[in-house]
């Protein structure tokens, strides 16, 4: 589902992306006034939870990829305006260092997997749990649909964005400029593709991620001590209270949710183990190999910026042993950057605080 640079007219690109500036700008907001500096790890490590599994390619049918994102889980978890801002961010991480998505269609890629996935399926999620308690059968069943309408939906966009391309955007003798596949040949294979692999993996995905916060963080969901019974939320009001995130976010909660995280990205060469590429993620010499020539837009974007891990790889990396070590290694440095943002965030809420505090002294 990652768009690469090229695919997309500059045009189309430029909308997704001021279309996502407002929703930017609201998650900064909203958040700034729910989550403080303590909390922000707690956001970096869905950040981080996300940009694993999406390393985590399974295998569809028809010879190409798909992957989980994580999205409605993590809006359960830490609320949708949140959510939009961790997936964002690793989003732009994987576009500038490891060539996952184009560094133009940031904006695009943004605006399916960080915009219409967390939302919808929580959305969704919201509408079918109705007033069922944290670990019923019906809070289960409610986050699995959400997870998987809401990248399913995310898929439809893509292969909408990619598929109007060749209508909009063509030479004189109507050869494409950009994105060579049209709409019924774009909407089929990313409907065909999350619908039958990457939807039930992520539903899946998020069913035994909120069991395993059930057992081991029950304040992220809502709930207290664990007591073995159920606790039921009023309708309209978030998972996690009036503050999403607002208790597990010690040390000692941070450190078990690192150990699964941990775990993940040693498991992350799995994803080696599916052939082919994501459908509408081909490089330019698979592109000229399918269609015989590359489209003059397409060969004008793609691969101008160059990655220090192409495709999660390390350049001095050989053989399949190096090709699953710059896979682990790769996780590792993604989880580090993401760290680092987080540190940033944490270092500008602080100072933010003490220059509020400041204003406040002075006003009395």
């Amino acid at each position: 589902m990652h768009i690469p640079d090229g695919y997309l007219s500059p045009s189309t690109s430029l909308v997704l992306t001021g279309a996502m500036l407002p929703v930017w700008q609201q998650a900064a907001k909203k958040v700034s006034t729910r989550f403080d500096s303590a909390r922000v790890p707690l956001i970096a490590i869905g950040a981080a939870f996300s940009f694993v599994i999406m390393m985590l390619n399974v295998p569809v049918p028809d010879g190409t990829t798909a992957h989980a994102v994580g999205g409605t889980l993590l809006a359960i978890v830490l609320g949708p305006w949140a959510t939009s801002l961790a997936l964002s961010v690793a989003l732009l991480l994987q576009a500038l260092f490891f060539g996952d998505g184009g560094i133009l269609a940031f904006g695009a890629n943004a605006f399916n997997m960080a915009f219409l996935l967390p939302f919808t399926g929580y959305a969704v999620y919201r509408l079918i749990r109705g007033r069922a308690g944290v670990g019923t059968g019906r809070y289960y069943a409610a986050a699995a649909i959400g997870a998987y309408v809401g990248i399913n939906l995310a898929g439809l966009a893509t292969g909408f964005e990619l598929g109007i391309q060749p209508a909009l955007f063509h030479t004189a003798s109507g050869a494409p400029l950009y994105s060579p596949y049209g709409l019924k040949v774009a909407l089929a294979a990313m409907g065909f593709a999350h619908a039958a692999i990457a939807g039930p993996v992520e539903a899946i995905v998020s069913v035994l991620a909120l069991g395993y916060l059930h057992r081991t963080q029950p304040a992220l969901l809502g709930e207290g001590v664990p007591t073995g019974r159920s606790q039921t939320i009023p309708a309209g009001v978030s998972p996690a209270g009036s503050s999403p995130g607002a208790a597990g976010s010690s040390r000692a909660d941070l450190r078990r949710l690192l150990l699964p995280l941990a775990v993940l990205i040693l498991l992350t060469p799995l994803g080696l183990i599916a052939s082919g590429t994501a459908w509408g993620e081909w490089g330019l010499d698979q592109i000229k190999e399918q269609l015989g020539f590359v489209p003059t837009g397409m060969a004008r974007f793609a691969e101008r910026w160059p990655s220090l891990f192409p495709d999660y790889s390390l350049p001095w990396a050989h053989g399949r042993f190096g090709e699953i070590a710059g896979y682990v290694l790769s996780g590792v440095i993604g989880l580090i950057l993401i760290a680092a943002v987080a540190a940033v965030a944490v270092w500008l809420s602080r100072r933010r605080g003490h220059a509020d505090s400041g204003r406040n002294r002075f006003a009395l």
